[in-house]
């Protein structure tokens, strides 16, 4: 994923970049205000002034895909190099507009980030990262090859399934729900402070 990862604590550059408000119109430079609209009359939107212009920063949910990567009969599970405490969790990646579908966006994350090739691409769920303000689109991949770590990863586990534990938001949420359909018992655990 580039440079982020949905599930764990960005560092402070990360942070600012990805939780940037508007504070001017794109389009006309005017001071944004908050008001609300018609559709959502009981939520102040940041909005151009000028109805002329119309702006509003809807500030939705931006889609995420997630991959638990099942290699070899074992999850694997990676670290970002720019995570600052020792976490790993799911591939993940942003759904981009260029992608043909959300099931091929998360098999290019997979073959991006682990060199792996996807044998199947199914559907696990779908879950709120409210933090981030993304919506996870959560799959889960069965793959081949040699594990070769993109540039962004600084390393890898292999985890028996029967052994997994999960984090309770966002993508831990989808490893948990693949593992009871798997017939496992996880058990959560508390992420890391950075």
């Amino acid at each position: 994923m580039p440079a982020q990862c949905p599930h764990t604590r960005p560092s402070a550059n990360t942070e600012s970049r990805m939780h940037s408000r508007y504070v001017h119109c794109p389009q006309c430079a005017r001071p944004l205000q908050p008001r609300a609209h018609a559709g959502s009359p009981d939520v102040a939107r940041l909005s151009c002034p000028d109805d002329a212009c119309g702006f509003v920063h809807w500030d939705n949910p931006v889609p995420v895909v997630a991959a638990v990567v099942e290699h070899e009969g074992e999850l694997i599970l990676a670290r970002n190099k720019a995570w600052a405490a020792p976490f790993y969790a799911l591939i993940t990646g942003f759904l981009e507009k260029t992608d043909p579908s959300p099931q091929e966006a998360v098999a290019r994350e997979v073959k991006e980030e682990l060199d792996l090739d996807a044998t199947a691409v199914n559907f696990i769920g779908h879950y709120r990262f409210e933090r981030q303000n993304q919506i996870i689109l959560a799959y889960h991949v069965p793959a081949t090859g040699v594990i070769t770590l993109g540039e962004e990863l600084a390393d890898y586990k292999r985890v028996d399934p029967a052994r997994a534990r999960y984090w309770p938001v966002a993508t831990g949420l989808a490893l948990r729900d693949w593992l009871r359909a798997q017939g496992h018992d996880p058990q959560p655990f508390e992420i890391p402070k950075s």
